[in-house]
C-alpha cells in the first residue's frame, strides 16, 4: 500500500502523525513540502480529495497570513492557491494520502480515518495525550 505524508519535521502535529502511521505498520513516502512543494495541479487535487476549499487549507500561525491580508474574503480560491504556491508555509499540514482517502491530520489522530490498520494500540503524542486504536479517543 502506498501512503504519502506532506510533512514538516518542525511541526509537532506532523511528527505525531508520521509516528502514528509508522506505528500502524506503514512506511509512507515523506514529502517535506517546504522543500518540495506540491504543484498547483497536485494542490488542487489534494484539496478536492479532502472536500475542502483552498481557504480551509490556509495556515495562519507562523506564516505571512496576516501580512498578506489573507483574512479578507476578497481573495478568490485561485488567488489563495497563488499565495500558497508562493509561500508553501501557508499550506496547513500534515496532509496524508492513502488508498482509503486524503485527510488533513489536524489533530494527528485524524490519520486513523485513512489507515488500513488503524488499531495502533496506545500512542502517546508529544504533548503527553494518549490516543488509542481506531477510536482516536483519549486513553483512560
Amino acid at each position: 500500500m502506498t501512503m504519502t505524508i506532506y510533512h514538516n519535521p518542525d511541526c509537532g502535529t506532523s511528527r505525531n502523525t508520521l509516528a502514528i502511521i509508522r506505528q500502524s505498520g506503514e512506511e509512507p513516502e515523506v514529502i517535506e513540502y517546504l522543500k518540495t512543494p506540491p504543484s498547483r495541479q497536485r494542490l488542487v487535487e489534494l484539496i478536492a480529495a479532502m472536500g475542502i476549499t483552498p481557504r480551509d487549507l490556509l495556515r495562519e500561525k507562523g506564516t505571512p497570513y496576516a501580512e498578506l491580508g489573507l483574512a479578507d474574503p476578497k481573495w478568490s480560491d485561485e488567488q489563495i492557491l497563488d499565495f500558497m504556491l508562493a509561500h508553501p508555509i501557508l499550506i496547513n499540514r500534515p496532509i496524508v494520502v492513502s488508498p482509503l482517502g486524503v485527510v488533513l491530520a489536524r489533530p494527528s489522530e485524524k490519520v486513523l480515518d485513512v489507515l488500513p490498520n488503524p488499531e495502533i494500540g496506545a500512542f502517546t503524542k508529544e504533548d503527553g495525550e494518549v490516543v488509542t486504536g481506531a477510536s482516536g479517543k483519549r486513553a483512560g
